[in-house]
C-alpha cells in the first residue's frame, strides 16, 4: 500500500510537471505573439506619422509660393499655417495610445485637411498662380501623399484588428490582461483625414 501511494504521489507530480510545462509554452508563444503583433501596429503607426509629416513638409513651400502673389486671401493661408503648427504639435505615443488620443491627433489633421482644401479652391480663382510651376509641383506631391495617407490608416486598421482580436479572443484574454496588453484605438471611417482631396481640376 506504501509503494502504490509513492507510485500515486509520483504521478500526480509529473502530471503536475506536465500541466505547467503546458501553460509556461502556452504563455511563452502567446506573450511573443502578442509582442510580434503589438510591434506590427506601432510600426503601422509610425508610417501613418511620416506620410502626415510629408503633408506637413510641404506647406511652407505652398506659403512661399502663394505669398509670391501678394494680391491672395493671406487670411486663407494664414489658417492652413496655424492648422499646420497645431497638427504637427500633436504627438502620440502608440505603445500606449488611447481612443482620445487618436481622435484628438485625427482631428487636428483633419483641420488641416480642411484648411488646405479651402486653400486650394481659393487658388481656382488665380489663374496665375494655379499655373506656377511651384503650385503644379505642390498639387502633385500633396495629391500622392494624401493617397498614401488613405493607404496607410487603413494598414493602421488591419494591423490593430489583427492585434485586438488576437488578445481578445479566449483564451489569450486571460494572458493578455495579465500582462497589461490594451486594445488598440482605430481611425474612423468618416474622418476627413483620410479623404483624398477632390479641389484640383485640369
Amino acid at each position: 500500500m506504501r509503494n502504490r501511494g509513492c507510485m500515486s504521489a509520483g504521478t500526480i507530480g509529473i502530471a503536475l510537471l506536465v500541466i505547467a510545462a503546458i501553460l509556461f509554452f502556452w504563455g511563452k508563444n502567446g506573450y511573443n505573439n502578442f509582442v510580434t503583433k503589438d510591434q506590427n501596429v506601432n510600426t503601422k503607426w509610425s508610417n501613418v506619422e511620416t506620410v502626415y509629416q510629408k503633408r506637413a513638409n510641404l506647406i511652407p513651400n505652398l506659403e512661399r509660393t502663394v505669398k509670391a502673389y501678394s494680391q491672395f486671401e493671406q487670411e486663407t493661408l494664414t489658417k492652413v499655417i496655424e492648422a499646420r503648427s497645431k497638427a504637427t504639435s500633436i504627438t502620440v505615443d502608440p505603445t500606449n495610445m488611447t481612443e482620445a488620443d487618436l481622435a484628438k491627433f485625427q482631428a487636428a489633421q483633419g483641420e488641416l485637411s480642411g484648411a488646405l482644401s479651402r486653400l486650394m479652391a481659393v487658388v481656382e480663382q488665380y489663374p496665375n498662380l494655379k499655373a506656377d510651376q511651384q503650385y503644379i509641383n505642390f498639387q502633385r506631391e500633396y495629391t500622392a501623399i494624401e493617397n498614401s495617407i488613405r493607404s496607410e490608416t487603413v494598414y493602421y486598421n488591419e494591423a490593430a484588428q489583427d492585434y485586438n482580436t488576437t488578445i481578445k479572443t479566449f483564451p489569450n484574454n486571460i494572458l493578455a490582461n495579465f500582462t497589461n496588453f490594451k486594445e488598440k484605438p482605430y481611425f474612423k471611417a468618416d474622418a476627413g483625414a483620410q479623404k483624398a482631396p477632390e479641389v484640383f481640376t485640369n
